[in-house]
């Protein structure tokens, strides 16, 4: 789609603005810059899915130097990935990263397509990676809508739908002031935008490049935009995990099937999480119930998670897939926060009480 009149004019003060204050990332070229490594720019959309840019960071350091190159990530064992996107969230992502650098590695040589429909035929490569990996690593002309940008063009064009039925109207404004030149910089430009000036909450209008052409300051409320549906409340659900400790100092920690919920992870042997007050334990025994339950919400539920202990022998095995860990290793294990946090639970003594099993 050719850019015209207001829409040229907004491509070009943003781009105008980019090339003074883009913000120096880890995985990002300087403005204007053709070497954007496709390794980089993927690995790093997609840790930035539902994450902020302060906590991928470190997580992008660690990865680049352990895994320099999508050959070298493709070789890595599942284990030591998902242990090391341990605290990132949203570990299906982690599952797909593998499984698509698996992908480039064997059916592309270790070569990234450069168009959205390539990019798109890979595993766990959705619309909005696709283009932005398109864009910003090959140049391609190519409409990148992030909850940043989202944000931005519903306030540049005053959309009042609310969302998500807002989307495609917002992908359509965008569609209207993408370039066709510097897609990669403006994609980028427009994320910056949204994540330092046109923020969810106090945008700092007063300083944006785009106010002059922005519907939104018109109304005197840029921040009611984008419109949002009411939120419906979260369902609260009740779950049981089960420290079981060897007397040598080893917590069994299962490996949790590699569908569901924080799959592939390792985790605490458990309950189902549903609207059960009372578990089964894997085994009988002098269980004991630990205070208060660990609190934790995911984004279509909250759970209420009550850790229950034992110590049992040496030569004790549990049921099912795990291993047994060090307890003084146990930040080693990549535990998902909400495990983390029920060994922090069970390894505060004091705060065991009686079980009722």
């Amino acid at each position: 789609m050719r850019v015209e009149g207001r829409e040229s004019k907004i491509a070009s003060d943003l781009l105008a603005h980019y090339d003074v204050h883009a913000r120096r990332l880890p995985w990002r070229a300087p403005p204007g810059s053709n070497t954007t490594d496709p390794y980089r720019v993927w690995l790093s959309e997609v840790m930035l899915q539902q994450t902020t840019v302060a906590a991928v960071g470190p997580y992008f350091a660690k990865f680049t130097e352990r895994w320099p190159s999508v050959e070298a990530l493709a070789a890595a064992a599942d284990a030591d990935l998902m242990a090391a996107w341990a605290g990132l969230g949203y570990y299906a992502r982690a599952r797909n990263l593998l499984a698509c650098a698996r992908a480039v590695a064997s059916e592309h040589g270790g070569n990234f397509p450069d168009t959205e429909d390539g990019l798109r035929a890979l595993p766990g490569v959705g619309t909005y990676t696709a283009a932005a990996v398109a864009a910003i690593a090959f140049g391609r002309r190519a409409v990148v809508v992030d909850a940043n940008v989202e944000r931005v063009v519903a306030r540049l064009f005053a959309i009042t739908t609310p969302l998500p039925a807002a989307r495609s109207a917002i992908r359509e404004a965008a569609d209207r002031i993408t370039p066709d030149a510097r897609a990669g910089d403006f994609a980028q430009a427009m994320m910056d935008l949204g994540a330092t000036i046109c923020t969810s909450r106090n945008p700092a209008c007063g300083i944006c490049p785009l106010r002059a052409d922005c519907a939104a300051v018109l109304t005197a409320d840029p921040a009611a935009f984008p419109v949002k549906a009411a939120k419906k409340a979260k369902p609260h659900r009740l779950g049981h995990a089960f420290w079981i400790e060897r007397a040598d100092g080893h917590v069994w920690l299962a490996r949790r099937p590699d569908k569901g919920m924080l799959g592939g992870m390792r985790g605490l042997p458990g309950s189902a999480w549903n609207d059960a007050p009372d578990p089964t334990p894997p085994f009988a025994g002098p269980w004991r119930r630990l205070e208060p339950p660990v609190a934790h919400v995911f984004t279509h539920f909250s759970l209420a998670l009550t850790v229950h202990a034992i110590q049992v022998d040496q030569d004790h095995v549990p049921s099912g897939a795990g291993e047994w860990w060090p307890i003084d290793r146990l930040a080693e294990a990549g535990l998902p926060t909400l495990f983390v946090r029920a060994a922090e639970t069970a390894m505060k003594k004091e705060d065991v009480s009686d079980a009722r099993h």
